[in-house]
């Protein structure tokens, strides 16, 4: 077993030297898993990915070449809602500002129009894409009295009928919600759904939440949304590109938060992730297709992979 050493990712090259006469990989969401590389690891029979998405896998190269990929769902649904409402919270209430406000000397007294946000009780929510994730944000949402309001690939009665949460047309939910939150997954009729047609349908008063994947938003199109107040406010725990640049001119706008792709960052989840993904790897390397395998497709033909390389 090869541990890579470094806090910084490695580059593409340093990956394909180290893992040149590996059986497996376990990445990360960091590492590009395609052709090049794939190419150059021949002996590699399964990549397991320590995330719940696989946008970083190229599963059409895998699939060519053989080789299953798996990655970690479910384990994290509950902690990334808990953060997604948070940041829902701090941006429609603008808990970051007001911190920010305090720091630098600004709060001289009491004023009744001081930092003055949005309700979150009561106000409808919209969550774009309706799996595990945005079903845990639906079920906190009832606490807060929300209308909820789901538009995702498919409709989800499991959902309706566990949170009162009602399929519409992402149209029809941007037009309506007064926070919207982003959980569908990133593909390439997901990649910059939200783009200045569709923020430009949003409520002038509207709070946007990303913490699926930052390929979703169309950046620039964000900025100025933001800065023309077209919508109120953003929340962002993941971007387009990671990390983002530190002049970005989304950064010098006061009304967005940006995390550092830190939703599913407990203690007990990132265990349970690694765990998850360390144990993927070896159900494949034993030569059994583990549960959460992205391209069970290829199974028949990586089997015979798997003997051949046993033998």
């Amino acid at each position: 077993m090869d541990v890579w050493p470094g806090e910084m990712p490695p580059t593409g090259p340093e990956l394909a030297w180290r893992a040149a006469d590996c059986d497996g990989i376990l990445s990360l969401l960091t590492e590009r898993i395609d052709a090049t590389l794939l190419d150059k690891t021949p002996y590699v029979l399964v990549v397991s990915n320590m995330a719940t998405g696989f946008d970083n896998v190229d599963v059409a190269a895998a699939n060519e070449r053989n080789v299953l990929a798996t990655r970690t769902p479910g384990v994290l649904a509950e902690t990334t809602a808990d953060f997604a409402f948070a940041l829902i919270l701090a941006a429609a209430r603008r808990v970051v500002e007001g911190d920010r406000y305090t720091r630098e000397g600004s709060w001289k007294t009491w004023g009744p129009e001081t930092l003055l946000g949005q309700d979150v009780y009561g106000a409808t929510l919209g969550i774009v894409g309706m799996g595990g994730i945005g079903m845990e944000v639906a079920k906190r949402a009832q606490g807060f009295g929300m209308r909820i309001l789901y538009s995702s690939r498919r409709r989800k009665k499991e959902a309706e009928a566990q949170t009162g949460a009602k399929f519409v047309p992402l149209p029809r939910l941007l037009a309506e919600s007064d926070i919207v939150t982003l959980h569908a997954p990133l593909t390439n009729e997901t990649h910059q759904m939200i783009n200045a047609e569709s923020l430009g349908t949003m409520k002038t008063t509207a709070v946007l939440v990303n913490t699926a994947r930052g390929g979703l938003v169309d950046q620039a199109a964000l900025y100025e949304a933001l800065r023309d107040g077209i919508i109120a406010y953003a929340a962002l725990d993941v971007t387009d590109p990671e990390p983002m640049a530190p002049d970005d001119p989304l950064l010098a706008l006061e009304n967005v938060i940006v995390t550092p792709h830190i939703a599913s960052a407990s203690v007990a989840t990132r265990s349970r992730m690694a765990m998850l993904a360390a144990e993927n790897l070896v159900t494949a390397l034993r030569g059994e297709v583990p549960e959460h395998t992205v391209n069970p497709e290829i199974t028949e033909a990586w089997r015979k992979r798997v003997a051949a390389s046993l033998a």
